[in-house]
């Protein structure tokens, strides 16, 4: 039997890994949240590891709130580059092998081809550069690892689509960001490049989003237009908007590890979210 220690388990991409690997005979999940384990604790890390001896451990937790990063910076940190860190030593003295989850953050947005896994990053905000750090931790401290940058996620949780339909409920006209480019991506498609990868030797840093690539307002209009909204979409640029941390305005994957070394392909991104919707009914 195959032990594989899931933290982050009930945000969405944790809960996608589970419905993808639940039909493995072969496989066990221990799932931890903040209230089962607490990553950012060496102790409590080996702790539980030295107890299960995985085979593998996939990090889903991570500090997300990209606006709030920018004043709890010890916190994401902590979160984003510490836990990693304690992940991966823990992965190399159990012989397990160790999943890190990344982001398009890493980036700075200012190219104009989409950007390959050797590309230079740079990232321009606190998440990013603590979600940089936390790569370099895996590289430093795992043995054996898969990194996965992946972009504009979406799945069973609180999620950008769910915020647009609860917006079209009580609104005739959202304003949405429209000179931001990327891909949106399935956390459906995601788990299913991770579960093909899990059990290879096929190691590294790996993007993973779905293909094509379109604004956050197109992707708001496609949204309302499977669902059968009128409600109306006004593109606006990033500084109407007036977030505090800096987005990159271009953040398009090129999934080119994946198309390198493997026979994995993310679904093109309309029918994605297509799937999606028709699943949430």
């Amino acid at each position: 039997m195959k032990k594989i220690i899931v933290t982050g388990c009930n945000g969405q991409l944790g809960r996608a890994i589970n419905l993808e690997l639940k039909g493995n005979s072969e496989i066990e999940f221990v799932n931890t949240d903040v209230a089962e384990l607490d990553i950012t604790n060496i102790d409590k890390v080996m702790e539980l590891a030295r107890e299960v001896k995985p085979y593998a451990i996939i990090n889903c937790a991570a500090h997300t709130a990209v606006d709030a990063c920018e004043s709890d910076v010890d916190n994401a940190y902590r979160i984003n580059a510490i836990g990693p860190r304690n992940l991966s030593i823990a992965a190399t003295e159990t012989g397990a092998k160790m999943v890190h989850i990344s982001t398009d953050y890493v980036f700075d947005g200012k190219g104009s081809r989409p950007y390959l896994e050797f590309d230079q990053p740079n990232p321009q905000g606190i998440y990013g550069a603590t979600k940089l750090a936390g790569e370099n931790m895996v590289k430093d401290f795992a043995d054996r690892y898969f990194i996965f940058r992946t972009a504009w996620l979406y799945g069973d949780g609180k999620n950008f689509v769910k915020t647009m339909l609860r917006l079209s409920e009580t609104n005739e006209k959202v304003r949405v960001v429209n000179d931001q480019v990327g891909s949106p991506t399935s956390t459906k498609e995601l788990a299913g490049a991770i579960a093909h990868l899990l059990f290879t030797e096929n190691y590294g840093l790996f993007h993973a989003t779905c293909e094509g690539s379109c604004s956050w307002a197109d992707f708001t209009r496609e949204i309302f237009r499977l669902t059968g909204k009128s409600t109306e979409v006004e593109g606006i640029t990033t500084a109407e908007f007036g977030a505090k941390a800096p987005r990159p305005a271009y953040s398009i994957l090129e999934n080119y590890m994946l198309k390198l070394t493997t026979d994995y392909r993310f679904a093109e991104w309309h029918d994605a979210i297509e799937a999606y919707i028709r699943e949430m009914g």
